[in-house]
């Protein structure tokens, strides 16, 4: 029986979501731009989606634009602003350890002349709102700052920048709040103007996510075609998939299990904090659902192959990125020391696993760590 500790990368489906996709394929099959009977009630579930989650997610005016998930989302918030806010100057400032998907975006503009700022962040993870407050100008047209690191856990001072965002510029406030839709309070609408959300990470299905703006707040277009979603996102509307993610977002805010995760995460935690051998990279006050381990003097493929073996899927520190064998720039941010570095594996829970399954992956975690003692001590005598 295979044990899922990959929460973060992707989730397992609920039967509930897979219902309502299917039903609503079966249903709502025509195209919702269609202008008959059948493209009619199409649109009238796509927008009864849009409407269910910006009332859900705690304003009911937002507008929800729908794409294929975070990444085409994360796009959208650093292109789109970026060209709708251009008129008021071509200052943004980012993260050094965003996802990918805001990292490359910032870099394409800064080929395209803007410029981009990246703010540092201490050994647990964390920008610093007196940094922002450094680097922040009045030509700064957008921030971005993710809410929960999706390889350590770190939950970044949001409202603490916001409050610096405000007093000194006009900047637009974007966060990637993938990781914390579903185990954190939202910082939408109090403290940031747009959010970017994705289904597969809160037992929905992949290729649908959104990003969730304040009204009148719209990016422009970064793709071209029929003029769906208000002009911004072109391309036929997933009206079954808005339908399944809406209905994921309220089971996860009806069945969120942070208080299980919590007790999970400090009981991993407290199986491996004295062992020498071992770096805890997730810091003690993070996301609940996120624990990110280093092994010394071990690549993290290895860990990942031995606790497959024993029938445990987990991950380097980032899936989307754990096939290139290189270390994360969050894992060289946080300093993590050299012996460390390369022996990544992050633990991420998800609705479906239990306490028996925490039971056995903190027995083969101190198994794993005799192993590689024993192979030190062999080492040593050689």
């Amino acid at each position: 029986m295979m044990i899922y500790l990959d929460n973060s990368a992707s989730t397992i489906p609920e039967e509930e979501v897979l219902r309502t996709f299917a039903q609503a394929n079966r249903t709502y099959y025509a195209n919702p731009a269609s202008l008959h009977q059948a493209g009619n009630k199409a649109e009238q579930l796509l927008e009864s989606a849009r409407k269910q989650i910006a009332t859900l997610l705690g304003d009911s005016e937002s507008t929800v634009i729908f794409t294929s998930g975070g990444t085409e989302a994360n796009n959208l918030a650093i292109i789109g602003y970026a060209k709708s806010l251009k008129h008021r100057g071509n200052h943004i400032i980012t993260t050094v350890i965003e996802h990918d998907s805001i990292r490359n975006a910032c870099l394409h503009l800064k080929t395209e002349g803007f410029e981009i700022d990246f703010l540092s962040v201490n050994e647990a993870g964390e920008v610093s709102p007196e940094e922002l407050k450094e680097k922040i100008r009045k030509d700064t047209i957008l921030v971005s700052i993710m809410h929960v690191n999706n390889e350590i856990g770190t939950i970044q001072p949001i409202e603490a920048c916001s409050k610096v965002i405000r007093e000194h510029s006009r900047a637009l406030f974007h966060s990637d709040c993938v990781q914390s839709l579903g185990k954190l309070e939202l910082p939408y609408p109090e403290w940031v103007d747009a959010v970017t959300l994705s289904a597969h990470k809160i037992h929905g299905l992949k290729g649908t996510g959104c990003l969730l703006t304040k009204k009148f707040n719209e990016p422009e277009a970064i793709s071209f075609g029929g003029g769906q979603e208000r002009g911004i996102r072109s391309g036929t509307a997933n009206a079954p998939g808005s339908a399944a993610f809406a209905k994921a977002i309220r089971l996860i805010i009806e069945r969120k299990n942070i208080s299980a995760y919590r007790r999970w995460n400090t009981r991993l935690r407290k199986a491996v904090e004295d062992e020498n051998l071992v770096r805890i990279c997730s810091p003690i006050e993070g996301a609940p659902h996120i624990f990110a381990v280093a092994f010394k003097g071990i690549t993290g493929e290895v860990a990942v192959n031995y606790f497959q073996e024993q029938g445990i899927m987990v991950s380097t520190s980032s899936a989307c990125s754990s096939k290139t064998n290189k270390v994360s720039p969050v894992i060289q941010a946080i300093r993590v020391p050299d012996d460390y570095r390369r022996g990544v594996i992050r633990i991420s829970f998800g609705n479906m696993n239990t306490d028996q399954e925490i039971d056995t992956i903190t027995r083969v975690i101190k198994e794993f760590i005799e192993i590689i003692k024993k192979g030190m001590k062999q080492h040593d005598m050689e």
